[in-house]
């Protein structure tokens, strides 16, 4: 079906989207290439009383095998990225984090670096607080704006965004994230590459890149690293279905073959279940865990 021009998918699965591969259909999906697109998808699921549920890059998410019940909105469409002032630049929701950090080396700003390597949008780094190699979306974002249920374009000012560890405002509120302001550092693009790459080969050496994955599945434990207790446990190269831990990265949980959504959280419940009875500690997911089983 079509709203206007925009197309809406019906039953579509999110497998081939989400970076997992793996994830049960959407009722409807749609990818929006304006604001006001994007407004007139908020309307037309609240009409149908819908349930909406707006992605990036499905970067971060583990949807069930019985998929998500409602309006799925991906905003990789709404990508566009500019300099608006000296050490200021703006990045629509879908814009890859990893293309806004080469555009920020590219006007020889420094403040992204921590997002060369990180397979996310903007939208999605901001709602979930992202970071790595010491940097975190909260030290370099100056604003947001954000479409709301009600239809408002409404700006969110540094101090409204209620960073916490993995945690924004938007992930109470409803909002829509649209685009984010960064407020950066004039520096010599020389060092600025240098520290990307520093970045970048830390992250493949470490990290088991050749499989589809969410990357770090557990928020850190208070006094301790979720991937060094998991490690310790012997539950590296453990599956259900698929789906593994990685035997390079315990933290990571990867797609070896053809897991679905299930399989990754039973995967998840099996870590946590497992490290709850030999260390007494509450596993606490980073990544986010949706849909009907």
């Amino acid at each position: 079906m079509y709203l206007g021009k925009m197309e809406i998918l019906e039953n579509e699965p999110l497998a081939p989207y989400a970076y997992t591969q793996a994830g049960g259909p959407a009722d409807f999906l749609a990818q929006p290439e304006t604001i006001e697109e994007l407004r007139s998808l908020l309307n037309w699921a609240q009409e149908r009383e819908l349930p909406i549920f707006a992605f990036g890059r499905l970067s971060n998410i583990v949807v069930r095998n019985g998929g998500l019940k409602g309006l799925v909105i991906l905003l990789s469409n709404l990508k566009t990225i500019e300099q608006i002032d000296a050490t200021t630049i703006r990045a629509q929701a879908g814009c890859d984090l990893i293309w806004a950090a080469n555009q920020a080396l590219a006007w020889h700003l420094s403040g992204l670096e921590w997002g060369a390597g990180i397979p996310g949008s903007v939208g999605g780094a901001v709602f979930m607080n992202a970071g790595a190699y010491g940097g975190q979306a909260d030290m370099v974002v100056q604003q947001v704006r954000a479409l709301m249920p009600d239809g408002q374009l409404v700006t969110f000012t540094k101090d409204q965004l209620a960073f916490g560890y993995r945690q924004s405002v938007f992930q109470d509120n409803g909002g829509v994230i649209v685009s984010a302001d960064f407020a950066l550092k004039p520096a010599d693009p020389a060092l600025i590459q240098a520290q990307m790459d520093e970045n970048n080969y830390r992250r493949a050496s470490k990290q088991p890149l050749n499989y589809p994955s969410n990357g770090s599945v557990f928020k850190r434990p208070v006094g301790h690293f979720a991937g060094k207790l998991i490690m310790d446990a012997g539950l590296q190269g453990s599956r259900r279905g698929g789906v593994e831990v990685s035997k390079k990265h315990a933290g990571f949980m990867v797609n070896v073959d053809r897991g679905n959504g299930n399989d990754y959280e039973d995967l998840i419940h099996h870590v946590q279940a497992t490290i709850k009875a030999q260390d007494g500690l509450d596993l606490e997911t980073e990544v986010r865990i949706m849909g009907e089983r």
